[in-house]
């Protein structure tokens, strides 16, 4: 009785370091930002958990995560983006320009921006794609250029006060189901359950669906395990929104967002197309890969994003500022690569990138509760970026 019992858990155990050993990235994330968390937990007494400051810190992400899904595509390619942060700034700036200077219509005016923001990609795209310039120059001169763009729209002064509507996307709420102060928001709560549901009824769907066609899945105790850890961070974060005022729009922007590009990577000719010339270019063109059109588009949709980032962040602030969009194109090539994907381009995923953007955000928010100084965040944040890439060279080694 013995030998089958011992058997079946060194079995268990083997199946469970393979999981581990080929999503060592994912995991060392997840650990790390939980190590974050609880530091900064015990070090504020317990402050940096409350419900309130989880969800402003969510919020300060958002801005951050919607541009690092496009980033994940340009470095996954072997490419990089550093004009995110400039054209972030100069799109949030024509949006209040539109607005508040010559009173177009919220919708319209997002519309415009969203697509100047694709315009900006086709600007990218062109040199990079078909002129053959090394990405790093033309976002390099990109980086200067919409500086100047974004003095020339703001005239050096901060425009400000957009409507009621507009604000919504970066500041507001679902609205509450029923006029009662009760202590759980209804409305964020009816929403977090159905997202679980759907949540388990896709997972369970997906192994049926890989069984029925012979591919290979988790042996089941790993996959009630797998699904009972997400469920249970599903629902403790709904529940802390819903303990607070509910769901931030910015929030549901995001997961649309996240999702549509989750299914663009894994699910699109397109997203294989992007992950083969990443993992080797020259291989990927004798392959049949039209690598002109995959970078063209990977440019346009990172142009999208800065404008759809920069919509979110200047309705967040009420405000567009001349210095709107400054040091962000750090945080987001930085979230990317301690989320897990490559610099060397080939390896990344989306939920990795936002988790990266969650670290960032939480290491922004856990120092400044701690009011820690401006330079000892820099020091810290540059000394993560180093020990993330250091991680993604070892495990290439390997």
């Amino acid at each position: 009785m013995n030998e089958p019992d011992k058997s079946k858990k060194e079995s268990f155990g083997t199946a469970l370091a393979a999981v581990i050993r080929s999503n060592i990235r994912q995991y060392t994330m997840i650990a790390a930002l939980l190590i974050i968390w609880t530091i900064f937990s015990i070090s504020t007494g317990g402050n940096f958990l409350k419900a309130r400051n989880l969800s402003n810190l969510f919020m300060q992400m958002v801005t951050f995560a919607i541009m690092t899904s496009g980033m994940v595509l340009v470095m996954v390619a072997g490419n990089i983006d550093l004009s995110v942060g400039s054209v972030c700034g100069t799109l949030g700036a024509l949006a209040a320009w539109l607005m508040a200077i010559k009173g177009i219509n919220p919708v319209i005016a997002i519309l415009l921006t969203l697509f100047a923001g694709f315009m900006v990609g086709c600007w990218h795209g062109y040199w990079i794609a078909f002129r053959r310039v090394p990405a790093f120059i033309v976002t390099l001169s990109s980086m200067m250029a919409f500086k100047g763009f974004t003095l020339m729209i703001t005239k050096g002064v901060t425009i400000g006060e957009f409507s009621e509507g507009f604000k919504q996307i970066g500041q507001g709420y679902v609205p509450q189901l029923s006029s009662g102060d009760e202590s759980l928001h209804l409305t964020s709560t009816i929403m977090v359950i159905l997202a679980a549901i759907i949540y388990l009824v896709a997972t369970v769907r997906t192994r049926r669906k890989r069984i029925s066609n012979g591919f290979t899945v988790l042996r089941p105790s790993l996959e009630i395990i797998k699904i009972v850890i997400i469920l249970a961070a599903l629902l403790g974060l709904g529940m802390m929104f819903a303990s607070h005022w509910g769901i931030p729009y910015a929030i549901l922007i995001l997961v649309v967002v996240a999702g549509i590009f989750t299914v663009i990577t894994n699910r699109t000719p397109f997203g294989r197309h992007v992950y083969a010339i990443g993992g080797n270019i020259e291989a990927a063109r004798l392959s049949g890969v039209n690598v002109r059109s995959t970078l063209m588009r990977i440019c346009m949709l990172m142009g999208i994003m800065s404008a759809a980032g920069a919509l979110v962040f200047t309705s967040r602030l009420n405000a567009a500022t001349t210095a709107a969009g400054n040091g962000f194109e750090l945080e987001v090539i930085a979230s990317c690569i301690i989320g897990g994907t490559s610099p060397s381009g080939g390896i990344g995923t989306i939920f990795g990138a936002i988790i990266g953007a969650l670290v960032m955000a939480s290491l922004n928010n856990g120092m400044e509760l701690m009011n820690w100084h401006v330079m000892y965040q820099y020091i810290v944040k540059g000394l993560v970026l180093l020990f993330a890439v250091w991680i993604d060279i070892a495990n290439r080694k390997k």
